[in-house]
């Protein structure tokens, strides 16, 4: 009974949705470098900080995320919205993540021009300065990604191999779509046959 109520409890939406927009402006307001240097701070504040949704399922939010087409952080802020509050909640987030962006463009694009941004030691010198810490930021989801995965060193030839593969640039071969899809059959491959096995025991017995 503990358990179930346990179970029901991860499954209900928490967070009101002003919470849910605040947190995600602040995500990107805060965050240089695209929507891989979002992916450590959003599991911070979705995951760690505010418990709204459980590692795993953020993790398969973030793999559908990236199998669908646009911007990753607007993509990864819908399905963790969705998650929580369903469809108003989707539209929320989203519009939490790409408000600061839409802000700031349209104040440089009111007060900067190109040749001011470019001439401008102090600017060149913050972004200089941001460049490393937007690494940081890159590597840091892909470390919790593989230990939340149970990533091991027998299957951890394959996000290696699949990455260098990509960054050879081997014609087709290093279109990310072709590994998304390989992944997905692997995925399913690996959890059919087991199945099948199972139903041919089960009606034997």
């Amino acid at each position: 009974m503990a358990q179930d109520n346990q179970t029901i409890c991860q499954d209900t939406p928490t967070g009101s949705y002003w919470s849910l927009f605040s947190t995600f402006f602040k995500i990107g307001l805060f965050t240089f470098g695209g929507g891989w240097a979002m992916i450590s701070i959003i599991e911070r504040e979705i995951v760690d900080k505010h418990h709204w949704i459980e590692r795993n399922n953020f993790l398969d939010l973030l793999a559908i995320a990236q199998s669908l087409p646009g911007i990753l952080a607007v993509n990864i802020a819908t399905a963790v919205g969705d998650k929580i509050k369903g469809g108003k909640g989707s539209i929320v987030a989203a519009a939490g993540t790409i408000l600061p962006s839409f802000l700031i463009i349209l104040l440089i694009a009111i007060f900067l021009t190109p040749d001011m941004i470019k001439n401008n030691k102090i600017i060149s010198s913050i972004f200089m300065g941001i460049r490393p810490a937007v690494v940081a930021l890159i590597i840091a989801p892909v470390i919790t990604s593989a230990k939340a995965a149970n990533l091991k060193w027998k299957t951890v030839w394959i996000p290696l191999v699949v990455a260098l593969m990509i960054s050879l640039d081997m014609g087709t071969v290093s279109s990310p779509i072709l590994y998304i899809v390989l992944g997905a059959l692997g995925g399913f491959f690996l959890w059919w046959f087991p199945q099948r096995q199972k139903l041919k025991n089960n009606r034997k017995h």
